[in-house]
């Protein structure tokens, strides 16, 4: 599959890249952006992936989040791609930020017009990481996951439903019970249809209770005034109660901080030290 550099900045001793590609998956062009640290100028490095959250491209991380300092010290390759298929001609594609461009909520659609393009979790899951691995020095054994809101909502349903593939996993603010929000009603309605039993397959808080796959060590971090967490979209304490009855290990950490909207990445940066160390250490047990 063909690459095409978009963009490619020096930083931290590494690169800071942007690539687009035909997708197969998605059947529209896509962008994602990759730093290299230095290792990865004389070895394999392991990958971790970046989910961003509604209205994000893969721009919003890679300018703001300040990451590429710590990934560079740990040797890890992070590759953090669009959030939704972009120019698909679908009505009603543009009509709200949170369905349809920028939301593609990391799901499969099987819901005309969207089951053609938005298959966001199969990109994700396959085709993406095969192109990475075909194209740049990773070890494909060594990968994690994590994001923010709708994509902390795609990191932690794609770490639950794939059991080691990914060896961590992080969020903040992640929307972890959509079943049982209107953000998550709305975009899996739209998406899968009205059978709210085929909504559970991309629940955090559903697929947990029944996960029994290798050992997760999970990571949240959550601003304690979010508007979001007080209009009840993320639901953070039905995913802990969860885990908890599940046995599976996650630090959840209320961080003084807003983690939304304007200020989210603030929020972000704020923590994203602790995210790339947590990875790492799984990374390179």
């Amino acid at each position: 599959m063909t690459l095409k550099q978009v963009s490619s900045n020096k930083c931290f001793e590494g690169f800071q890249k942007v690539f687009e590609h035909d997708s197969a998956e998605l059947k529209c062009k896509m962008k994602f952006g990759i730093y290299l640290p230095p290792k990865a100028e004389t070895g394999k490095c392991p990958v971790l992936y970046w989910l961003s959250g509604l209205t994000c491209t893969e721009q919003n991380f890679i300018t703001k989040a300040g990451f590429q300092q710590a990934a560079a010290e740990h040797g890890l390759i992070v590759v953090a791609p669009d959030t939704s298929p972009r120019g698909c001609n679908i009505e009603g594609e543009d009509e709200s930020w949170d369905f349809g461009t920028g939301a593609g909520f990391y799901v499969d659609a099987t819901e005309d017009p969207w089951k053609t393009n938005y298959r966001m979790y199969s990109y994700i899951k396959d085709e993406l990481p095969k192109l990475i691995n075909a194209n740049f020095p990773t070890d494909p054994e060594r990968m994690s996951i994590f994001g923010h809101s709708m994509g902390g909502h795609g990191a932690l349903i794609l770490a639950l439903k794939n059991p080691g593939k990914y060896k961590s996993v992080s969020a903040f603010a992640p929307i972890c019970n959509p079943i049982q929000c209107q953000w998550g009603k709305k975009a899996l309605g739209g998406y899968l249809g009205p059978d709210t039993s085929k909504w559970e397959a991309y629940d955090a808080t559903q697929l947990v209770k029944s996960y029994s796959g290798s050992r997760l060590d999970i990571l949240i971090d959550q601003g304690k005034d979010d508007q979001f967490l007080s209009a009840g979209q993320l639901l953070p304490d039905n995913f802990i109660a969860a885990c908890t009855e599940r046995k599976i290990p996650v630090v959840f950490r209320l961080q003084q901080a807003s983690g939304f909207c304007s200020p989210c990445y603030f929020f972000i940066a704020s923590f994203i030290n602790d995210h790339i160390k947590h990875h790492a250490k799984y990374l390179y047990a």
